[in-house]
């Protein structure tokens, strides 16, 4: 049954491809144009299975399409941000933020068309001020004057988003703590924290919500990993839920391959389940379609962010 879904969602991307707007055959054509797919990819500093995942990745993303897949990884988000931006790739997996960025560069050239849906119906995740379990830290409020660390300044989770809504709660970001730095990634932040440089910070939290706990994020897959007892780390804030991460192409791409992505991507969970699965993906989940709209929350809070940095409002 499975195996079956795929198939025709398979054959749905064909024939979306056959129609498409320049008007290229399903299967000739635009492959000759193209020769290759690009993909950008931002390395998991938190996986020490990225490779093999992003070998079966390839391979997969390879065969539905009938060309070779050249992956450009990236260690931080920025570069992703740059390669899509400049045309360097065809397509690129990125969060909110990181597509805003996008957004603002080049506009309609770049557009997101899936995102994952958890099985109950979600497509967001959280972002979770994280503090040590030994600490007197129980809520938000106690943090005055302490040291926090955020992620990135591309990160929707660990940055752009969690400090929009403590804004909406009455507490200024730039004020409120007496020291904030950038860790440089989720896995970084985790074992600032752990190593004593920050009082508290902020990374991705999902696979649940706040009120029945969460499954996944940088502090789980390191005690998977032995790296970090869970323990020893307690979540007293959230704010969410925040959209998905997306798969965003290049329009600027003939229009029968990027019809063939969308059909390949949300065919990925039935073709391939176990690839679906080593790349995160709880079971049960699945893409759906989106359009820019869907980030339409998180363009405006990039730009209001960069708006009061240019006013001199941050520290």
């Amino acid at each position: 049954m499975r195996l079956g879904a795929g198939v025709i969602l398979a054959a749905a991307a064909l024939s979306l491809a056959a129609c498409g707007e320049r008007g290229q055959s399903a299967d000739g054509d635009w492959r000759a144009q193209m020769g290759q797919v690009r993909m950008a990819v931002r390395g998991s500093e938190d996986d020490p299975m990225i490779t093999r995942r992003l070998t079966a990745y390839r391979t997969y993303i390879s065969q539905a399409l009938g060309l070779p897949v050249k992956l450009f990884e990236s260690s931080d988000y920025n570069g992703t941000i740059q390669a899509l931006s400049s045309g360097q790739v065809d397509l690129a997996t990125l969060a909110g933020g990181s597509y805003a960025n996008v957004d603002a560069q080049v506009g309609e050239r770049a557009a997101p068309i899936l995102t994952i849906r958890q099985a109950e119906g979600d497509t967001g995740y959280y972002s979770a001020l994280l503090v040590k379990a030994d600490s007197p830290y129980r809520r938000l409020a106690d943090l005055r004057g302490k040291t926090l660390g955020y992620t990135d300044f591309n990160s929707t989770s660990g940055y752009l988003f969690p400090r929009s809504v403590m804004r909406d709660q009455g507490v200024d970001p730039d004020t409120f703590f007496g020291k904030s730095s950038f860790a440089g990634g989720h896995t970084q932040a985790v074992m600032a924290l752990e190593n004593g440089q920050f009082d508290a910070t902020i990374i991705q939290a999902g696979g649940g919500d706040p009120q029945h706990g969460f499954t996944t994020g940088a502090h789980y897959t390191m005690a998977r990993r032995g790296l970090v007892d869970l323990e020893d780390f307690r979540v007293i804030w959230t704010a969410g839920p925040i959209p998905n991460s997306a798969i965003v192409v290049r329009t600027d791409r003939p229009q029968a391959f990027v019809d063939a992505v969308r059909g390949a991507m949300a065919a990925l969970p039935y073709d391939d389940p176990e690839t679906f699965s080593d790349l995160g993906q709880p079971e049960g989940s699945a893409f759906t379609a989106i359009s820019r709209e869907h980030y339409a929350k998180i363009i405006q809070l990039r730009a209001e962010d960069i708006a009061r940095r240019r006013r001199g409002d941050a520290s």
